[in-house]
């Protein structure tokens, strides 16, 4: 198959570069309206999480999980029982770590700490991070949204 023009001529590879510069611009435009027009998923109800993943855990101690398309946490209790935080910082909605040396969550966007139980203690954060239940149903802990 031959093409209109060769790409082994400078015409050809200006042509080239310019039609994929050009591509890249307008994926760079149609992007953000596709996300404006498409509204984002909307935050489950519940999500159940097996057991068999997360009952080795030992008290203290604290995994990922996702909650929809936002990062969650799930902390087990000195009691068997089980906390879960949404992993968004209350300042800006960044992503928010869990630094288990220091046992605490942090927030890079500007510096926002929380302490283990998702108390606000350091930066910008207003308000502690969102809880979620955590309740023990058969095989899996089962993880609902509060009210």
């Amino acid at each position: 198959m031959k093409l209109p023009y060769s790409l082994y001529t400078r015409r050809g590879f200006l042509n080239g570069l310019l039609g994929g510069g050009l591509a890249a611009l307008a994926a760079a435009f149609v992007r953000p309206l596709l996300r404006y027009v498409v509204p984002p998923a909307q935050e489950p109800d519940e999500v159940p999480l097996p057991f068999a993943d997360f009952g080795d855990m030992e008290a203290g101690a604290v995994r990922n999980f996702a909650w929809g398309n936002k990062p969650g946490f799930l902390k087990k209790t000195g009691d068997d029982s089980y906390v879960a935080f949404v992993g968004f910082c209350t300042h800006l909605d960044c992503n928010v770590t869990y630094l288990a040396a220091e046992r605490r969550f942090y927030c890079a966007c500007h510096e926002g700490w929380y302490d283990e139980d998702g108390v606000n203690i350091a930066g910008p954060p207003p308000s502690p991070l969102r809880r979620l239940d955590v309740r023990r149903e058969g095989d899996a802990l089962v993880v609902r949204r509060q009210g």
